[in-house]
Parts: structure tokens; sequence; C-alpha cells
């Protein structure tokens, strides 16, 4: 009887561990993404050098996908982890020159978790774009702060913005804010959660490191200034710049969950992991084994950790199953019990990982994803830098194919011995290349005159460029007056009078288009444990702006110390496009980095 009483008292406890997992259906979720962190670049994946005891916490109380895939580039992850369909599909193709904006008529995850009285926020690296209707306080997000396209030093963001005490947008405005970027992103999140904490909320948080520049202070590097003494000086630093960066993010991390329990927020609260690409540089020490790295269509490229923290998890289980960011929306949506937003108008593609988080694979069956990295193109070029993926096999630019459980490393191309699967993958290929119309997808269009944003800026790193090369994107390019051309697509919701600004220089540093940026040794940028010292820029000497809207070209003189050229044109309704050059006094045109639109 006695025995009889302690099963039954177990039992008891156990049935209200799984009450309390699922009697309540509107978990807490934190989703967290790094960039440029691969799945090498996690001590408990097998790094033997790089310390991150909080990952490793995670790791150990959590379901591990280890056979997990994003996209070879970071913006094409994003646009598919926010709308669990292809990348393609929601017409984001690469990091910039316009392709890195969400297709409008595309659902967030954001607005699902909305639509079910979450209270929402986004905390670092969006980069699906800046302007309305782009921004993620326009597609479901209520709180806002970090970057919109690209990251630090692109030239959407705040001119010289280096992750220390930088200037960040909150809700669509500009706002000064002290320390590094990380500790930023990490604070703003638990001051959200805090304030939101008595309902159901949905953070994401999406860190900028360890992209490029690293910007880390001596102190930070002592954990590895003893390591990697047998490689190149620059291989060396550029490392430990890498992985100190990761350290520090580890460390932030471990604050956040010491403050979920802290809060009481720990048993209701699923934290996932993942990166939205292979390693930018963690395999010169180690990648498990992998071909490639960040851009590439091999396995380094594309498969990265991720890490389910489920509430009331103790211990560790792996998932060895074919899974991707398209599976994280539909996922949520079958553990958070979301409506479908009135919105919503297309089948998601990723399927519920919900059955594999509970040990069970029985309904998981193989699946074809389909991954390219064609970063700086304006429409696809058929079967570049592809792999058409299944659990078995990588058939990589319709030439290479690998088996990949046999093969991890893929050393061995067997293409000429399975000319079936060949066959059957590339069939697979073309299917897509039909529902992506043959690789072509509009332009994304800012919104003017919607009333929702009084200005819109078009930077260089949105327009659509005249050539590919040299790509024209980021500060240090604006600095250097490099040479190249783009139109700017835009759409004009009321027809009206417009004032539009061409500038050199953005509006924050309010230079002169003949003046120029001066050297400067910054002591808050770091590289390679020393400061770095800012480069002066390159003068373009303007007489002359013209701007082109549509077919119509319009000229205005400037003087020598006009910081921008004013045009007050009508804009009709509809959709345009617009370019804008500095002409000197021999005619010869130079590019406007700059155009702002006030409504």
């Amino acid at each position: 009887m006695r025995l009889f009483n302690i099963i039954s008292a177990c039992s008891l406890l156990f049935l209200g561990f799984i009450t309390k997992l699922t009697a309540n259906d509107q978990y807490n979720v934190i989703l967290i993404m790094t960039d440029d962190q691969g799945y090498g670049d996690v001590s408990c994946l097998g790094n033997p050098y790089i310390k991150t005891p909080n990952l490793d916490r995670l790791h150990a109380q959590s379901v591990t996908f280890g056979n997990f895939h994003v996209n070879p580039f970071c913006a094409p992850t994003r646009a598919a982890l926010m709308t669990g369909r292809p990348a393609d599909l929601a017409q984001v193709r690469t990091t910039i020159n316009n392709r890195n904006h969400l297709n409008v008529e595309e659902t967030t995850m954001a607005e699902y978790f909305k639509a079910s009285g979450y209270t929402t926020g986004h905390f670092g690296k969006w980069h699906l774009g800046h302007n309305y209707p782009y921004r993620p306080m326009d597609r479901g997000f209520d709180q806002w702060v970090g970057h919109g396209d690209g990251g630090t030093g692109t030239s959407s963001d705040y001119w010289g913005n280096d992750k220390m005490n930088d200037t960040y947008i909150r809700n669509g405005k500009w706002e000064k804010f002290e320390g590094f970027g990380t500790d930023i992103y990490f604070d703003e999140t638990m001051k959200f959660i805090e304030k939101n904490k008595e309902k159901p909320f949905f953070v994401y948080l999406a860190t900028n490191v360890p992209h490029r520049p690293w910007n880390v202070k001596p102190e930070w590097r002592k954990k590895y200034e003893n390591e990697f003494k047998d490689m190149a000086d620059k291989d060396r630093e550029a490392l430990i710049d890498f992985y100190a960066t990761i350290t520090k993010f580890d460390e932030n991390l471990g604050e956040l969950r010491d403050f979920l329990e802290e809060k009481g927020l720990s048993d209701n609260t699923i934290v996932i992991f993942l990166t939205d690409n292979g390693t930018s540089g963690g395999n010169m020490i180690f990648n498990d084994h992998m071909r490639g790295k960040k851009g590439s269509a091999y396995e380094g490229g594309h498969r990265v950790p991720c890490f389910w923290h489920m509430p009331g998890q103790a211990t560790a289980n792996t998932v060895k199953d074919f899974t991707a960011h398209i599976d994280i929306l539909p996922t949520l949506i079958d553990l958070c019990n979301l409506k479908t937003p009135s919105k919503a108008k297309f089948e998601l593609s990723g399927r519920s990982m919900k059955g594999l988080i509970n040990g069970d694979n029985t309904k998981w069956s193989d699946r074809t994803i389909i991954l390219h990295q064609q970063n700086g193109t304006q429409q696809y070029t058929k079967w570049k830098n592809t792999v058409v993926a299944t659990n078995e096999w990588r058939l990589i630019n319709n030439k290479e194919l690998y088996q990949i459980k046999k093969d991890p490393s893929q050393k061995h191309n067997v293409a000429d011995q399975h000319s079936e699967i060949v066959k059957m993958l590339s069939a697979k290929y073309e299917e897509n290349w039909e529902n992506i119309q043959h690789g072509t997808s509009p332009y994304a269009r800012p919104i003017i005159g919607s009333g929702m944003i009084k200005e819109t800026w078009l930077t260089c790193d949105g327009w659509v460029p005249d050539q590919i090369k040299p790509l024209t994107w980021d500060q240090p390019h604006v600095n250097a007056a490099t040479e190249n051309y783009g139109f700017w697509p835009i759409k004009v919701a009321q027809e009206g009078k417009y004032k539009i600004e061409v500038r050199r220089w953005p509006k924050e540093i309010d230079l002169p288009i003949n003046s120029v940026t001066e050297a400067q040794q910054n002591a808050d940028i770091y590289r390679d444990g020393k400061p770095v010292l800012k480069k002066q820029g390159i003068p373009i000497k303007t007489s002359k702006v013209k701007l082109k809207i549509g077919n119509k070209y319009i000229e205005q003189s400037i003087d020598s110390d006009a910081t921008n050229a004013c045009f007050k044109v009508k804009l009709n309704k509809g959709e345009t496009d617009i370019q804008a050059w500095l002409i000197d006094d021999q005619g010869k045109k130079h590019p406007a980095y700059y155009v702002y639109i006030i409504e």
C-alpha cells in the first residue's frame, strides 16, 4: 500500500509538471540570434578553445537540433525566420542594394504573436528595411531598438557607429546610447521584459556580433591572448577578436537567464538560440569537420547551432532530423497556440518541430530545401552557388553530389555514381525555379506620402546599382568616394509637393558637400587590441546637383559651403524611380550617396 502511495505521488508530480507545460498555451518566447557565428563557434559543440559557459549551460538544458540549416547569408535567413517561408519567396535574396527588404505582403512572426495577445519587441539587427513600410514597427513589433538595414557601419547606419556608445533607432527615431552594442541590446530586452512581464511577450533579440567590425577592448581579449601562437599575426589577432565578442555575448546570455530566474519567468519562457549563417572566421580553428563557411553552399555555410530550452527542461536532447529556419514559426504557432493574422495570405513552407521536441520523429518525413548565396546580384543566376539539400544528399551547383552522412566533410563528389539522385534533385530545383518566377522579383519600394513617416532616407546600400562592382554600401565606401551609381525605387501614396534633399554626407554629420571627414584617432574603436585611426574622406568637388525623377531631370547649382541641394517637386501618385548625381566643374558625374524625401 505504501509503495502504491509513493508511485501515485510520483505520478501526480509528473502529471503536474506536464500540466505546467501544457495548460498555459501562451508561453513567453525569447528568440536569440547572433551574426556570423558558426556551428563550431561554441564550446559545447566541440570547439576546444572558445569559452562559452552560458551557451554550454543552455545546450545542456535544451533540445539541440544538430542538423539545422539556414541561408548562407544573413538577410535571407532573417526573412525566412520571420515568415516561415523560403527567403526567395519573401523576395529577400541578398544583404544589400534593395534586395534585402521583406515583401510587404508577407506576414511576420511578430504579427502572429501580436494577433494572439502578445507584446512584441525587437532588439538589435533587423536587416529587412529601415523605411516605411519595412521597419520592425511596421511588421508587428511594439518596441524596436537597433539597426534597420545591415549592421554597424553600413551607409544606412548612423554615421560613425562602431558598436561603442552608438546611436540606434528606437521606434523610428535616432537615440544615443552609452556602452557596448551587445550590452545595450540585452539591457533593452530586460527592460522590455520587466515592463511587460504580467502578460505574454515575444522578444526577437538579434545581436550584431561576432560580425565585423569587432571593436573589442583589450581586457576582453585576455582569455585568448595565449592561444593560436602558431598562426600568422593577422589571422591570430582577428581570431582573438572574433572569439572575444562571442564570449562577451555569452556573458550577456548568462545575465539574461539569471534575470528570468529572478523574475520567476523561467518556468513559462521558451528560449531559442540560433545563428544566421556559417562562421566568418572560426573555421581557421574548428568547424566540426565541415567544408565551407559563411557564404558557401557547402555545409559550413548553412548548418548552424539551434538550441530550444523549453520551460522546466533540465536535461539535454539532440535531434538529428533535417530541420531549418522555416520550421521555427510553425513550431511556435503549434507550441503557443498562435492565431493566424487576418492579413496572412501565404501558406507556410516550414513544419512544426513540436513532435521532435517531444521526442517523436515518426511523422517527420524527408524533405528538400534549396539554399543559395548570390550576394550583390539583382536577379538570380541559375544554379550559382546553390545547394539542393535533403537529409541524405547535397547537390551543389548541379555538378557536385555528396552523401552527407557518410561524407560530412564533403570530400567525395559522387555525382557520377548516382546520376538518378542528381536528376531527382535537379528536378526539384527546376520546380523551385518556376515557383520563384525564374529568379525575378519586383523592386522593394519605400512608400512616400503615407502619413506614417515624415522623412524617408535613401542611402547607397538601398539603391539598385548600375553595376555590381565596385559594391557601394557602407560608410567607408562613401568616405572614399567610391565610383558607383544607382537608382532608388519608391512608391508615392499621395500626390503632392515634396522636399527632396540630395547630399554627399548624411544629415547627422551635416557636412558641406564639398567638405570631407577628418582623420581621427578614436579611442572607442579597437582592432587587434589597439585604437583604430579613422581615415580622412576623399573630396568630391561639386558645383551642380542633378536629380532624376522618373524620366524628368532637374539641375541645381550649389554654393561651395552647401550641405545639400534642396528640390521642391510634385510627385505623382504611383511607382517611380529617383536617382541623383553630384556634378563637378568639368561636368563629370559623381555619386550622391544620400537622398532625403520630406513630406
